[in-house]
């Protein structure tokens, strides 16, 4: 699939998704909505083995992700090998059951950064969206995490049913210190794309979100840095699927599945290979799943011939294969592409009544999709 591609830069971002245990149930949740029958997670040693050979390749930047990460026994083991090997760690939690003796543990280990989420401002909405009494507790622990010298980075993923509290949430990051706030609108792939007509905002919400972020962005400039992830579907031009396939991430998943993007997974007939079979670079270099998609030869048309395809890079694969079945169509975020009419009736079809309920992340849920 390759053709005349030139050697591939080698990866500079290791997502490494530590477990998809998690003690939340949030129904946007981006894991596979099957990951209740997902094999054997990998080892600390196999963990290892990845950390080393991914910083051999170059990779730098390092993501302890989940599920939640905190989980895992051996996570400040791994944190202090990662710092060996002399990556710049980041741990993405949901802070539940963060102890501050943890935090100490993970400094002394040498974590360079955490970044915690809540799921909205005010307790009821919170603990019903992460289907687990959180709040209280995340509240304490962003605070203990500004305390013990990390930068406060918080994450709210926005939907349908807390964006109406967008002021309050900014209110909420300046009362907790907040250095770095990220205003995630949903993103459409897992549990998130089954709940998606659930979730889906309307225009009009954005547009008040939007104007609103703004408000503050200007508000506490040298204060506070805050960033607005606009939804894919009400663009008109797609994102750059992960800084091009294969170029920049590489995501390995808790069963030790190597993924050129954390929702490959899902894609049909692309052989993700698995570091329990492979090395990193044999899998960097040489496996099909990390070829596909690499320089412009999948391409068809308005892809092939357009001015932005060094940019955007057709979009979004994996968006293309949940929208119209086959993951080398252009990205139909796109309105040049033929199929944008999906995204349209997506939107459509999310603003008419429903009397379907979120379907929250839990194991029972997680085998109910996947029988």
């Amino acid at each position: 699939m390759a053709g005349s591609l030139k050697a591939p830069s080698p990866p500079r971002w290791l997502l490494a998704e530590l477990t998809y245990a998690c003690p939340l149930q949030c129904p946007y949740c981006s894991n596979p909505v099957d990951y209740a029958s997902i094999g054997e997670e990998l080892s600390t040693d196999d963990w290892k083995r990845v950390l080393k050979q991914s910083r051999e390749m170059g990779a730098v930047q390092l993501g302890l992700s989940g599920g939640e990460p905190l989980v895992r026994n051996d996570l400040v083991e791994l944190v202090g090998y990662a710092r060996e090997l002399g990556y710049y760690s980041n741990l993405i939690t949901s802070g539940y059951n963060m102890s501050e003796e943890k935090i100490i543990q993970l400094k002394q280990a040498g974590l360079d950064h955490i970044q915690i989420s809540l799921q909205a401002s005010s307790q009821e909405l919170n603990d019903f969206i992460a289907g687990t009494s959180s709040f209280v507790e995340k509240k304490q622990v962003a605070k203990q995490i500004k305390k013990h010298g990390y930068p406060m980075v918080l994450c709210v993923v926005l939907h349908r049913q807390n964006i109406h509290q967008m002021k309050d949430i900014l209110e909420m990051a300046i009362e907790l210190g907040a250095d770095f706030v990220e205003l995630a609108n949903t993103q459409y792939y897992g549990w998130a794309h089954h709940n998606r007509d659930q979730l889906m905002p309307t225009q009009q919400q954005l547009n008040e979100a939007e104007a609103i972020a703004k408000e503050y962005q200007a508000s506490q400039q040298g204060k506070m840095k805050i960033y607005y992830v606009v939804p894919d579907y009400y663009e008109g031009r797609p994102k750059a699927c992960m800084n091009g396939w294969g170029t920049t991430f590489l995501t390995i998943a808790p069963d030790g599945l190597a993924l050129p993007c954390h929702s490959a997974r899902q894609l049909p007939n692309f052989d993700c290979p698995s570091v329990k079979d492979y090395s990193i670079s044999e899998i960097w270099h040489e496996s099909k799943a990390f070829n596909y998609f690499r320089g412009d030869d999948w391409m068809q048309e308005p892809c092939r011939s357009c001015k932005d395809k060094d940019k955007d890079f057709g979009g979004c694969h994996c968006q293309a294969f949940l929208l119209t079945g086959d993951a080398k169509n252009t990205d139909p975020v796109c309105d040049l592409s033929p199929l944008h009419h999906t995204v349209r009736d997506a939107i459509k079809q999310s603003e008419q009544p429903s009397e379907q309920a979120l379907l929250f992340r839990n194991s029972k849920n997680s085998k109910l999709l996947n029988n």
